[in-house]
């Protein structure tokens, strides 16, 4: 079992049995316990015609989302490491800025580039675990994405045309491409430039069983040989391709994603004990001692210097 102050492995642990192969085979949910624990809202803000330049400030908290319908299309990035300065767009793409950046769409003057824009608001904002695994911009023509155009096609039907409850039915859409579209990256994550970190994880069959049993049972007594059992791997294989997709032991993995849903419990007000129980820490003064070791205050520091408030609304 692992020791959670130091993250270390009883080598004393056997190896567990493990799933038969075919099982490894079987498509398993990699989104949905994310998406369950942290909520994501779209907004849409924007349907139609951009013509000239049109600027979106870096908001911290507040990605964007959005698809260009027709036309062509410039866009320039201010000093955004990573992000070419120039991208040309010629065909119909979706454009997430999960991260704060600071973007410019150059359009023709005349016949301009038809768009439908959103904003996204997530649970818990930049601590939000799937907007911290994601890259800055993802850019994507939207003819790479299977299934999107389904919903695309009613998105655009509600935009071209207000009826009863087409703004709540739009955000809701916004949202469906959304997931969509964290499909599709799960299935290509070197495409949008991911090579390491959660969504690596979850992009490898057998380790994301693994992250996914994590992910929908944090106060499990995981150990190493049981996490290994999920991917049905050797412990010494399993714990090798664990770090080298993630970047960190599953020790490690394990404790952050306890953390990170602490931090949520404790935004909504949850007893400090009740927060322990539930994520797995053997007790308050052990989630307070990891809590401080990653976010450099104890939880009642962090809840009243106003940390929680920022966490949660951007």
């Amino acid at each position: 079992m692992w020791n959670m102050a130091s993250n270390k492995v009883d080598s004393s642990s056997k190896t567990c049995p493990q799933p038969a192969e075919s099982s490894i085979k079987q498509p398993i949910d990699r989104l949905s316990v994310l998406l369950d624990r942290f909520r994501v809202r779209a907004a849409l803000f924007h349907s139609g015609p951009l013509c000239g330049r049109t600027s979106f400030e870096a908001r911290p908290g507040r990605p964007f989302l959005h698809v260009l319908r027709r036309g062509t299309l410039t866009v320039r990035h201010r000093r955004t490491p990573g992000l070419a300065p120039v991208m040309e767009l010629h065909e119909p793409s979706l454009l997430l800025y999960a991260r704060p950046v600071f973007h410019e769409f150059i359009h023709p003057p005349r016949e301009g580039s038809d768009f439908t824009c959103a904003t996204l608001d997530f649970n818990g904002a930049e601590h939000n675990p799937i907007v911290h695994a994601l890259p800055p911009l993802v850019c994507v023509p939207l003819a790479r994405i299977e299934g999107l155009r389904p919903a695309l096609d009613l998105l655009f039907a509600e935009t071209d045309h207000v009826r009863c409850g087409s703004w709540v039915l739009i955000d809701r859409l916004f949202e469906v491409v959304f997931i969509q579209l964290l499909r599709w990256i799960l299935d290509h994550p070197e495409e949008v430039g991911v090579s390491g970190g959660m969504i690596a994880g979850l992009s490898d069959a057998r380790l994301a069983r693994a992250l996914v049993a994590m992910h929908r049972a944090p106060a499990h007594a995981w150990s190493l040989a049981s996490l290994a059992s999920e991917a049905a791997m050797s412990r010494s294989a399993f714990a090798a391709a664990f770090k080298r997709a993630t970047g960190v032991t599953p020790a490690r993995y394990l404790t952050d994603w306890r953390l990170t849903l602490a931090t949520a419990l404790l935004r909504d007000g949850r007893p400090l004990k009740q927060v322990a129980e539930e994520v797995g820490f053997a007790g308050p003064s052990s989630l307070s001692r990891a809590f401080k070791q990653r976010f450099g205050a104890c939880p009642r520091e962090w809840i009243g210097s106003g940390s929680a408030d920022e966490s949660s609304h951007g």
